[in-house]
Protein backbone atom coordinates (compact mmCIF):
# COMPACT_ATOMS: atom_id res chain seq x y z
CA UNK A 1 0.00 0.00 0.00
CA UNK A 2 1.54 3.28 -1.13
CA UNK A 3 1.16 5.91 1.60
CA UNK A 4 0.28 9.34 0.25
CA UNK A 5 -1.95 12.29 1.04
CA UNK A 6 -3.75 12.05 -2.31
CA UNK A 7 -4.52 8.34 -1.99
CA UNK A 8 -7.71 6.89 -0.58
CA UNK A 9 -8.26 5.74 2.97
CA UNK A 10 -6.40 4.39 4.89
CA UNK A 11 -3.28 5.44 2.95
CA UNK A 12 -4.11 9.15 3.00
CA UNK A 13 -4.76 9.05 6.73
CA UNK A 14 -1.29 7.62 7.36
CA UNK A 15 0.40 10.39 5.40
CA UNK A 16 2.43 12.81 7.49
CA UNK A 17 0.16 15.48 5.97
CA UNK A 18 -2.91 14.04 7.75
CA UNK A 19 -4.30 16.18 10.60
CA UNK A 20 -3.64 13.84 13.51
CA UNK A 21 -2.91 15.92 16.64
CA UNK A 22 -0.41 14.62 19.18
CA UNK A 23 1.90 15.98 21.84
CA UNK A 24 5.62 15.41 22.27
CA UNK A 25 7.77 16.87 25.05
CA UNK A 26 4.95 19.24 25.96
CA UNK A 27 4.66 20.57 22.39
CA UNK A 28 1.28 20.22 20.69
CA UNK A 29 1.57 19.11 17.08
CA UNK A 30 -1.31 19.27 14.60
CA UNK A 31 0.33 16.76 12.25
CA UNK A 32 3.49 14.73 11.83
CA UNK A 33 4.46 16.97 8.90
CA UNK A 34 4.34 19.99 11.21
CA UNK A 35 6.61 18.23 13.67
CA UNK A 36 9.07 17.10 10.98
CA UNK A 37 9.29 20.52 9.36
CA UNK A 38 9.73 22.18 12.76
CA UNK A 39 13.01 20.29 13.17
CA UNK A 40 14.55 22.58 10.56
CA UNK A 41 14.19 25.62 12.83
CA UNK A 42 16.61 26.51 15.62
CA UNK A 43 14.14 28.90 17.29
CA UNK A 44 11.94 27.13 19.87
CA UNK A 45 9.13 29.64 19.26
CA UNK A 46 9.24 29.03 15.52
CA UNK A 47 9.31 25.26 16.10
CA UNK A 48 6.19 25.48 18.25
CA UNK A 49 4.46 27.52 15.53
CA UNK A 50 5.43 25.13 12.73
CA UNK A 51 4.15 22.22 14.85
CA UNK A 52 0.66 23.79 14.64
CA UNK A 53 0.67 23.49 10.84
CA UNK A 54 -0.81 20.68 8.78
CA UNK A 55 0.03 19.25 5.37
CA UNK A 56 1.23 21.51 2.59
CA UNK A 57 1.32 24.59 4.88
CA UNK A 58 3.85 22.79 7.08
CA UNK A 59 5.85 21.54 4.09
CA UNK A 60 6.02 25.04 2.56
CA UNK A 61 7.15 26.61 5.82
CA UNK A 62 10.09 24.23 6.13
CA UNK A 63 11.02 24.07 2.45
CA UNK A 64 13.28 27.15 2.32
CA UNK A 65 15.33 26.05 5.34
CA UNK A 66 18.79 24.95 4.22
CA UNK A 67 19.69 22.32 6.84
CA UNK A 68 21.34 20.07 4.22
CA UNK A 69 24.76 21.72 4.36
CA UNK A 70 25.26 21.24 8.09
CA UNK A 71 23.09 18.11 8.37
CA UNK A 72 21.89 19.60 11.65
CA UNK A 73 18.30 19.61 12.85
CA UNK A 74 16.88 21.05 16.05
CA UNK A 75 14.51 20.04 18.81
CA UNK A 76 13.66 22.24 21.79
CA UNK A 77 16.78 24.39 21.30
CA UNK A 78 19.19 21.47 20.94
CA UNK A 79 21.15 20.70 17.78
CA UNK A 80 20.85 17.12 16.56
CA UNK A 81 22.90 15.58 13.76
CA UNK A 82 20.70 14.06 11.07
CA UNK A 83 22.61 10.77 10.94
CA UNK A 84 22.72 10.27 14.74
CA UNK A 85 21.14 7.67 16.99
CA UNK A 86 19.70 10.57 18.99
CA UNK A 87 17.76 11.69 15.91
CA UNK A 88 16.41 8.18 15.32
CA UNK A 89 15.27 8.04 18.94
CA UNK A 90 13.50 11.39 18.52
CA UNK A 91 11.67 10.03 15.47
CA UNK A 92 10.73 6.90 17.44
CA UNK A 93 9.31 9.01 20.27
CA UNK A 94 7.39 11.24 17.88
CA UNK A 95 5.74 8.26 16.17
CA UNK A 96 4.94 6.69 19.55
CA UNK A 97 3.21 9.93 20.53
CA UNK A 98 1.36 10.03 17.20
CA UNK A 99 0.25 6.45 17.82
CA UNK A 100 -1.83 7.69 20.77
CA UNK A 101 -4.14 9.37 18.24
CA UNK A 102 -7.15 7.11 17.70
CA UNK A 103 -7.72 8.14 14.08
CA UNK A 104 -4.13 7.32 13.21
CA UNK A 105 -4.31 3.92 14.96
CA UNK A 106 -7.55 3.01 13.17
CA UNK A 107 -6.05 3.89 9.80
CA UNK A 108 -2.97 1.83 10.59
CA UNK A 109 -5.14 -1.13 11.59
CA UNK A 110 -7.13 -0.76 8.36
CA UNK A 111 -4.00 -1.50 6.33
CA UNK A 112 -4.31 -5.16 7.32
CA UNK A 113 -1.20 -7.05 6.29
CA UNK A 114 -0.34 -4.78 3.36
CA UNK A 115 3.29 -3.97 2.73
CA UNK A 116 3.60 -0.24 3.35
CA UNK A 117 5.51 1.84 0.80
CA UNK A 118 5.98 5.55 0.08
CA UNK A 119 6.85 6.04 -3.58
CA UNK A 120 7.17 9.84 -3.41
CA UNK A 121 9.67 9.75 -0.54
CA UNK A 122 13.43 10.06 -0.69
CA UNK A 123 15.90 7.37 0.32
CA UNK A 124 19.04 9.40 1.24
CA UNK A 125 19.23 10.68 4.83
CA UNK A 126 21.21 13.67 3.69
CA UNK A 127 18.31 14.86 1.51
CA UNK A 128 15.28 14.51 3.78
CA UNK A 129 14.29 14.66 7.44
CA UNK A 130 12.50 11.31 7.03
CA UNK A 131 13.49 8.68 4.49
CA UNK A 132 11.02 6.26 2.98
CA UNK A 133 12.60 3.46 4.99
CA UNK A 134 12.45 5.40 8.27
CA UNK A 135 8.80 6.22 7.63
CA UNK A 136 7.51 2.83 6.48
CA UNK A 137 9.48 0.83 9.04
CA UNK A 138 8.02 2.91 11.88
CA UNK A 139 4.47 2.48 10.59
CA UNK A 140 4.99 -1.27 10.25
CA UNK A 141 6.50 -1.52 13.74
CA UNK A 142 3.61 0.45 15.28
CA UNK A 143 1.07 -1.72 13.46
CA UNK A 144 2.68 -4.87 14.86
CA UNK A 145 2.91 -3.39 18.35
CA UNK A 146 -0.75 -2.30 18.28
CA UNK A 147 -1.84 -5.78 17.24
CA UNK A 148 0.14 -7.37 20.06
CA UNK A 149 -1.37 -4.94 22.56
CA UNK A 150 -4.87 -5.67 21.26
CA UNK A 151 -4.30 -9.42 21.64
CA UNK A 152 -3.18 -8.93 25.23
CA UNK A 153 -6.28 -6.86 26.01
CA UNK A 154 -8.54 -9.61 24.67
CA UNK A 155 -6.93 -12.12 27.01
CA UNK A 156 -8.09 -10.21 30.08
Amino acid sequence: MDIGSKSGYPSSSLSNFAPHPFEIDGVKCASMEGFLQSLKFESVDMQEYVCTLVGLAAKKKGRPKNWYQSQTLWWRGKAIKRDSQEYQELLDRAYMCLNKNEGFRKALEATGDAVLTHSIGKSKMSETVLTTREFCSRLTKLRRMNRENNKEKKLF
